[in-house]
């Protein structure tokens, strides 16, 4: 297997060699988050919209915004092109850009610039391609995810998460769904989530508290575009059981149709229309 590299602050290093020190806030306070992204031949799907979600969400976090991430797109573009080049890449791919406070300090930091980490690894597909077999699903009921200015960021402050990936496993199911403190369902582990009745498409508010996804804006405007029917509304347990389709979006992996909750089966019309789009 060929030596992978990473990149950090513009400079390749290879990914073995790479360390941090006992004091990054990322490891000790979660003081960083992240944006993942898909490539396919050196193309980055949605590229501005999730540099924009990036750049937002270092601004609500009090960090300062790096010039080429807010005055050069192609920048920011060009670093990730180089290490896919350098890992030779070419074809599929995942990318992931951590973001952290650098300095020191305890709760308050004594600085607020930030230092920015760039990881890519291959992936089996070249394009979105929707999944044939429907995923099996179940909530997690254990701990609800709180609703304020952090609910629709991606931080790498992820403990709820983590417990929900761990139920997810003991429950042997494909995905998970997370409840807000209203015990509304407001999101997948890594996914938004759509619900289908009768032709309509609901999906949470950001304010129930769901990860701002940059698939989900895509998929609304597509559905907007199409004239397809989408509503916001807190999407409770009822309407998991009531639904004719329920679909999960992120910008990894498109659209993944659901195929059962409990003894619920779902059909997969609108899914399989909405990924002709993509």
């Amino acid at each position: 297997m060929n030596k992978q590299y990473i990149n950090i602050d513009g400079i390749m290093k290879l990914q073995d060699n790479f360390t941090i020190k006992s004091s990054n806030r990322a490891f000790k306070y979660g003081d960083a988050l992240f944006e993942t992204m898909f490539s396919s031949a050196n193309k980055i799907p949605l590229f501005n919209q999730h540099l924009e979600r990036l750049v937002s969400s270092m601004e609500i976090l009090k960090m300062e915004i790096p010039q080429k991430f807010s005055i050069n797109k192609d920048s920011l573009f060009n670093e990730i092109t180089r290490l896919l080049n350098k890992n030779k890449l070419h074809k599929g791919a995942r990318i992931r850009i951590t973001v952290f406070r650098n300095g020191e300090g305890l709760y308050t930091p004594d600085c607020n610039d930030v230092s920015y980490l760039i990881e890519s690894s291959g992936m089996s597909n070249t394009k979105y391609e929707l999944n044939t077999q429907g995923l099996h699903i179940d909530i997690f009921t254990d701990v609800p995810k709180p609703q304020n200015v952090f609910s629709n960021l991606k931080t790498t402050n992820t403990l709820l998460y983590i417990l929900a990936g761990i139920s997810k496993k003991e429950k042997q199911v494909d995905d998970i769904l997370l409840l807000n403190d209203n015990y509304n369902i407001i999101e997948a582990l890594s996914s938004n989530i759509f619900v289908v009745k009768d032709n309509q498409i609901y999906t949470p508010n950001l304010q129930d508290g769901c990860v701002n996804g940059i698939m989900r804006n895509h998929i609304i405007g597509i559905a907007k575009q199409n004239n397809i029917s989408i509503k916001y509304k807190p999407i409770i347990i009822e309407d998991i059981k009531l639904a004719d389709e329920i679909f999960l979006t992120n910008s990894i992996s498109g659209i993944r149709w659901v195929g059962a909750f409990l003894n619920k089966r779902y059909y997969n019309n609108m899914s399989v229309l909405l990924s002709s789009y993509l």
